[in-house]
């Protein structure tokens, strides 16, 4: 048995390729699939079976599209109720690989469909040696039992019997391989290794110390972080088979007239610049969610769902790869991009707009002279907020820009504030299309503000390997 695992950075997903002698299986495949195509052509395998551990909510799978290029059957959960062709499987089915035998375990609790592969090598022995957990168990964590409303209480008890009664009856010896690793948001706390194994994890999981349900519930249930817009729309797609991307309509090139002309119809203008180029000239109303930080969950997150994408990167080469990360969260019609990037719109004399940087010391210092009406907006998580924070400032996560906004004061000048100033700056493009023009990014965000001792470190944030979504 031969196992390769692949990891989609910012999402922080994990799939994996199992393989045989002459054939393989792709396990929870992402949605841009030649690199499963280019390894099993390198190991001289046939790509054979597809298989799906649960309805996944942060990504697009690509089950569809692998099986449409290779032929291979899609084994998917019974209780997922999919509606394309496909093997529903669930407690108790199993089925062979050449040597390898796979067995399925019903473990719903991250959502009612979950399901586990156990996978038993026969060319060495009859115990199991792998088992592919999704979103069940991680490395450190498990999963998140609240993305379905009036459930949490409901799957969190299923999850726990599922752990105890299900998983952790395999040998200390199997080895976990999860769906995810840390940063991504279908758990609370996952660790920085990608593979663990079930005796380990029995160890040291910290979701499976605890001796009662209750506590397991109680623990499990708070502090969660907020589940982001397009978690549920991921599902539902997941469930209905994607549209394959092959047939995808293509992104054109755009002049500035042809951009503007499409804007004036409704069209997104999504600039992936950082903050420090966005700010210093951007299109008007355009939004920013920097390519570099977290850009497939944040976009998934915060932009309209039915609109086509405009798309202004830092370069032409950028284009195709911002297409596949949009297309993981399943924005698939990236409708075009302004050619040549800023330059070309800033030199035709078409409107502009800016949001200017502030250094942490002018921040301070306005702070202290108390003269000018300023709000200092700190967009941060809560997790964040709670370890550290500039003192007086209003805190308002992100994606509540969109509907919270009324309750700032547009007269006063606001300063954002995040990790770094990624978020920050989008939160400026969210401001600025509600009318909010005293607009200012705090440069360096709070990792800068606490490298100067202005406030304690926050923990999270100083995590060399911590969540991707911090920034």
């Amino acid at each position: 048995m031969y196992i390769e695992q692949y990891y989609v950075d910012g999402i922080a997903h994990l799939s994996y390729l199992v393989g045989g002698a002459n054939t393989c299986a792709i396990i929870d495949p992402k949605r841009d699939i030649e690199e499963y195509i280019t390894a099993a052509k390198r190991l001289h395998l046939k790509i054979t079976h597809i298989l799906e551990t649960h309805l996944h909510a942060d990504f697009i799978s690509g089950h569809m599209d692998l099986a449409r290029r290779t032929g291979a059957t899609i084994y998917a959960p019974k209780s997922g109720k999919c509606t394309y062709d496909h093997v529903a499987v669930g407690q108790g089915d199993s089925f062979d690989l050449e040597n390898m035998h796979f067995e399925v375990l019903d473990t719903p609790g991250h959502t009612p469909d979950g399901v586990c592969y156990v996978v038993t090598d026969r060319s060495r022995g009859d115990t199991p040696v792998a088992v592919f957990t999704g979103d069940t168990l991680f490395v450190g964590d498990v999963g998140r039992p609240d993305l379905f409303p009036g459930r949490g209480d409901e799957l969190a008890s299923q999850l726990y019997a599922n752990l105890n009664d299900k998983l952790l009856k395999l040998p200390d010896a199997c080895f976990v391989y999860p769906a995810h690793g840390a940063g991504s948001l279908c758990g609370k706390a996952m660790g920085a290794m990608r593979v663990s194994t079930i005796g380990y994890e029995r160890r040291h999981n910290a979701a499976l110390q605890h001796a009662t349900e209750t506590e397991f519930k109680e623990a499990l249930l708070s502090g969660m972080p907020e589940a982001p817009d397009h978690f549920a729309r991921c599902s539902e797609i997941n469930r209905k088979g994607p549209a394959l991307v092959e047939e995808l309509p293509a992104s054109r090139p755009l002049s500035p007239g042809a951009l503007q002309q499409l804007a004036d119809q409704g069209h997104v203008v999504l600039d992936t610049r950082d903050y420090a180029a966005f700010g210093g000239a951007h299109v008007p109303g355009a939004w920013n969610i920097d390519a570099a930080h977290n850009f497939s969950t944040f976009a998934g997150w915060l932009l309209p769902q039915d609109k086509p994408i405009l798309l202004v990167a830092a370069s032409d080469d950028r284009v195709a790869q911002l297409t596949t990360m949009l297309r993981r969260v399943g924005h698939d019609h990236v409708a075009g991009y302004l050619e040549q990037g800023m330059q070309p719109w800033i030199v035709s004399g078409m409107p502009l707009e800016h949001i200017p940087t502030m250094t942490i010391r002018e921040v301070q210092q306005l702070c202290e002279d108390g003269k000018q009406a300023m709000t200092i907006l700190d967009v941060r998580a809560s997790s964040e907020w709670d370890r550290s924070h500039i003192e007086g400032a209003v805190h308002m996560p992100l994606p509540d820009t969109r509907t919270r906004h009324e309750t700032l004061d547009r007269d006063a000048t606001t300063v954002l504030v995040c990790k770094s100033g990624a978020r920050a700056c989008t939160a400026g493009s969210i401001l600025q299309q509600h009318g909010f023009r005293k607009l200012a990014v705090m440069a360096g965000g709070m990792t800068a503000w606490t490298a100067a001792g202005f406030a304690p470190t926050c923990a999270t944030c100083a995590l060399p390997h911590g969540p991707r979504t911090q920034y």
